[in-house]
């Protein structure tokens, strides 16, 4: 999903739908690796610029679910840094606690909310890391929760790190700014044990494509989670019409946190599996990230389209409609995220029948996948053989295909 993007191309259409994070890993005494600080950026320069620590904030935390951090970090430990809103939100709780690392930044106030945050997440079984810690910091009613404290050894000198690591306890020590082969051995001699800095590696861009999402789908969605019961007809409407939505809870369920060996076969069996308060969590996370994203694209249009009539067809050949949802929605994900379909089905348990028609294989769905093709590229000869082969009269298809155009341009359809 994610690729090292240095000196990499894009065209100014690729680079409106890449996300960017970048990682800087953190390193044990004998330099093997421990995890990963997962870091913000906003193009394909290798820094951040970006005023809204916030919004970098939800921003690299969505990246991590849409992207995998099996993928990101390799299966170490992700630190991610979080706001004060971020912990406030709940949001790192989409992640898994046994991969996570809460990176609590230095302008996090130590105040009462603050500090039920770190409790709820540290008995959740998240580790929490104080970042830039000083002596005298104002987040010290934190450090009872902290797993590790992050002290940058050129803000402070030798003494001050010192006198931090006296009262360190039971904290794991991380020394960022690790620049020379002089500072990792001094670091290492005064007893910090834990590295970070340009000595090792520089931040390493990866990036991703990105989908396109309409921003009307995301304002229904919060709508609908609003009420105080939700309908799960309505959400699975919504979130049927929205591909980027689509493929984020079908990652975002293949994630560690869940672990569920359960084939999903449908938008609905997958909210199902979630349940109601993780599918409120995952929507407002969701839904604050993208809502002001442009308007949906023509491919992602084209995979919509054949999501619906794959869908209708359904109703006439004995199978899941929302199976074949998936496979008309997730034909086009290569090509919508840039990269090869193998990948994308990597972070996604679908069934094997889904699967295998996707991977170009011979299965009980091939014949609804292939009439899919046929009648969207105008093959009317193989459209009849398939027709005849499913037991469907061509006018059903010619319907079929025409109400999933009208529904797919509803589900895209800027308000007036």
């Amino acid at each position: 999903m994610a690729t090292p993007a240095p000196g990499a191309e894009v065209t100014a259409e690729e680079l409106r739908h890449t996300r960017y994070v970048a990682r800087q890993p953190i390193l044990t005494a004998d330099e093997s690796v421990f995890g990963y600080e997962l870091l913000f950026r906003d193009g394909i320069s290798d820094y951040f610029c970006a005023t809204d620590s916030d919004a970098a904030s939800r921003t690299t935390l969505d990246s991590s679910i849409l992207l995998g951090l099996d993928v990101m970090c390799d299966g170490h430990l992700a630190f991610i840094n979080c706001t004060r809103e971020v912990l406030l939100e709940d949001y790192i709780t989409l992640l898994p606690p046994g991969r996570t690392v809460v990176e609590v930044l230095e302008s996090v106030p130590a105040d009462e909310a603050v500090i039920a945050a770190c409790a709820r997440l540290r008995q959740a079984g998240y580790k929490i890391a104080l970042d830039d810690f000083v002596p005298g910091d104002p987040r010290e009613p934190l450090t009872r929760f902290a797993d590790l404290i992050k002290v940058d050894i050129k803000r402070n000198s030798a003494a001050e790190s010192a006198a931090i690591l006296r009262k360190s306890g039971e904290w794991g020590l991380v020394a960022e700014k690790v620049e020379t082969r002089e500072d990792f051995q001094a670091a290492r001699g005064t007893g910090f044990g834990y590295f970070q800095g340009y000595f090792f590696r520089r931040p390493e861009l990866m990036r991703a494509r990105d989908i396109p999402a309409n921003r009307m789908n995301y304002l229904r969605l919060l709508r609908a989670v609003s009420h105080p019961e939700l309908d799960p007809g309505e959400l699975e409407n919504i979130i049927k019409g929205e591909a980027s939505l689509c493929y984020r809870l079908l990652r975002y369920l293949n994630s560690p946190l869940f672990g569920l060996p359960a084939e999903i076969r449908s938008v609905r069996h997958a909210l199902a599996m979630l349940g109601e308060r993780e599918v409120r969590r995952w929507i407002r996370l969701a839904t604050t990230l993208v809502a002001g994203q442009s308007r949906s694209s023509d491919l992602v249009l084209s995979a919509l389209v054949r999501a619906r009539f794959c869908e209708l067809i359904a109703e006439s050949v004995q199978q899941s409609d929302g199976e074949l949802f998936l496979v008309g929605l997730l034909s086009l994900m290569d090509a919508i995220l840039g990269v090869p379909m193998g990948l994308v089905l990597e972070g996604i348990g679908l069934a094997l029948e889904t699967r295998a028609v996707l991977l170009g294989h011979s299965g009980p769905l091939t014949p609804v996948y292939e009439l899919m093709l046929a009648q969207e590229s105008g093959a009317w000869q193989k459209v009849s053989q398939l027709a005849g082969q499913l037991g469907l009269r061509s006018s059903l298809i010619a319907e079929c295909h025409w109400k999933a155009m009208q529904w797919a341009r509803q589900m895209t359809a800027r308000p007036n």
